[in-house]
């Protein structure tokens, strides 16, 4: 029996491992840990295989991180784990390691999404010979792309959750100035992830005299559910920035092939999603709505989209 493939998704917050069987793209014995309990990717790979117990151990893997991948040296950007990847090589006893940026692994699993990995957000039919645009807000906010090739599709890396943020509106536009004197530049990242969305709420609270409460992304979700304005108006506002952010990134990459929505915040609240300004402003681009409203937008909703690209990464 040959030795499976150990991959991993690791974020800000969960670095999820499974085991792959060579030419398979099922993701084996799923599981998650929380990267603050460990000191690095290696520990907590040894953790995982420790639990699961392979009959053979891994030769190969592939790891998804929500960093930059330049060199052999990673610095994830919302963590504080620094790692070289030769030496979790070496500390694994693996024969190769491939680590690539989350958002290329989520990127390379879109052309293997079947319909119940997706819910549609308007649009019309996908151009199949056309780039693809993903993105997704979490612990961050990745952003890649998919082109066409030759038997094919490439990944394109990029920083694009570090663009600036731009105001859609008056109401934005004080937000953004709120969170631009307390921070410095505000990036797309810095109003559309968990973190973001925190931020969106501080911001509205601060804008309106009330004291600045310590508070979690899922609590402001949840006070939005419970009919509270304040995070009603910041879980709208992710929503509409999100549907900015996207279609300046699908005019960017001419994603005529369409936009997909992946990360671990929306899934979550897909029915406020779906009922919010999110096409209307997503399509807001002047000249340009005709050209947009061409363009089918998908949520996501596998469990594990990563697991899906990085498993071709160690067939």
């Amino acid at each position: 029996m040959s030795a499976p493939g150990l991959i991993a998704d690791i974020g800000g917050t969960n670095a999820r491992f499974a085991l792959v069987t060579p030419g398979c793209s099922e993701a084996l014995q799923p599981m998650v840990f929380h990267c603050a309990d460990f000191a690095g990717p290696a520990e907590a790979a040894r953790s995982y295989l420790e639990k699961v117990g392979p009959d053979r151990p891994p030769r190969r893997a592939a790891f998804a991180v929500a960093s930059p991948v330049l060199a052999d040296r990673i610095e994830m950007t919302n963590h504080v784990w620094r790692f070289s990847v030769a030496e979790v090589r070496r500390r694994l006893e693996l024969e190769q390691l491939d680590v690539v940026n989350d958002f290329i692994a989520v990127a390379l699993a879109v052309p293997h999404l079947g319909k119940d990995d997706k819910v549609a957000v308007g649009g019309g039919q996908a151009e199949p010979t056309a780039p693809v645009a993903v993105l997704g807000p979490g612990t961050g906010l990745g952003v890649s792309a998919l082109v066409p090739a030759a038997g094919g599709w490439i990944p394109i890396p990029t920083e694009g959750g570090h663009v600036t943020m731009a105001a859609a509106d008056d109401r934005e536009a004080e937000v953004l100035a709120w969170l631009r004197a307390r921070q410095g530049h505000v990036s797309a990242e810095r109003v559309l992830s968990g973190p973001g969305l925190v931020n969106l709420y501080t911001a509205l609270c601060g804008l309106a005299g009330e004291p600045v409460q310590t508070i979690s992304p899922a609590e402001v979700t949840h006070r939005a559910a419970e009919g509270d304005q304040r995070a009603a108006e910041s879980l709208a506002m992710f929503f509409a920035m999100l549907g900015t952010v996207a279609g300046n990134l699908a005019l960017t990459v001419g994603a005529r092939g369409g936009v997909v929505i992946a990360g671990g915040i929306v899934p979550q609240v897909l029915p406020a999603f779906l009922a919010s300004d999110f096409r209307r402003r997503f399509e807001d681009k002047g000249r340009f709505t005709g050209y947009l409203e061409q363009i089918p937008v998908h949520v996501a909703i596998h469990p594990y989209p990563a697991f899906l690209g990085l498993a071709g990464l160690v067939s």
